[in-house]
């Protein structure tokens, strides 16, 4: 009797840790929400320096897969060797050619993800550097208000040699997470993915990653989903009009 109301105790704490009798919590069930993914930016969205032209997107597609999402990516651009090219990606675009053209894609596609990287042609370039920042919070609300439903993943600008962008770059990728907190506190689904382990090793020229680079940016992006699945911030895609 004795030995039975001790095995039976044992049973009970381990059910309240969460453990099996192999002694090891179970894994949890990947999430199965389907992600309408859209890829935001330039060149460095589109792929320039990866051998596929995939850039950070092929890999992060496999990953999302592989998690057990039903996946489709978005965009008005096509490109890279992937089963699914679809991008918002336009080499040489800055902050507001992005802005330009947001309302219309955004409210096109409805996806529920956005992984956002925009400002390294602004900071290359020189071009109104003092405004940079706030036009970059300025996009992320535009995007908040056109698909309100979706996660917003605002990335850090990632290194370069290039002593233009060099200057600019820290005081840049330290507003993001301001940034992302204001649209928080505001209720939106924003998140910051640091693209701070990518190094000089991982670019193939001077502002491109190469593929160990991108492979580096789909991990940091998929870690942004995967804790924005745990908050349970993802929801399915809203209807979107048919596409041609």
């Amino acid at each position: 009797m004795r030995k039975s109301w001790i095995l039976s105790l044992i049973t009970m704490v381990m059910a309240t840790l969460g453990m099996t009798a192999a002694g090891v919590a179970p894994a949890s069930a990947a999430s199965n929400t389907p992600l309408r993914v859209m890829p935001l930016g330039d060149s460095i969205t589109w792929g320039v320096g990866s051998s596929t032209g995939n850039g950070y997107r092929g890999p992060l597609w496999d990953k999302l897969a592989a998690d057990g999402h039903p996946l489709d990516f978005v965009g008005t651009g096509r490109g890279g060797s992937m089963s699914d090219p679809d991008n918002e990606g336009h080499p040489g675009y800055k902050i507001h050619q992005i802005a330009e053209l947001a309302d219309a894609s955004l409210t096109r596609y409805r996806p529920n993800v956005v992984t956002l990287m925009i400002g390294t042609n602004d900071l290359n370039e020189s071009y109104q550097v003092s405004t940079a920042t706030a036009r970059l919070k300025s996009l992320v609300n535009q995007i908040t208000a056109d698909v309100p439903d979706a996660t917003v993943l605002v990335a850090s600008l990632v290194v370069s040699t290039s002593g233009s962008e060099e200057q600019y770059r820290a005081a840049y990728n330290q507003a993001i997470p301001q940034i992302v907190s204001e649209a928080q506190s505001a209720g939106k689904h924003v998140a910051y993915v640091d693209m701070s382990s990518l190094t000089t090793a991982d670019l193939d020229d001077a502002l491109h990653p190469n593929d160990a680079g991108y492979q580096k940016m789909a991990d940091a992006f998929h870690r942004g989903i995967q804790s924005s699945d745990s908050s349970g911030w993802l929801r399915n895609p809203a209807p979107a009009p048919s596409r041609v």
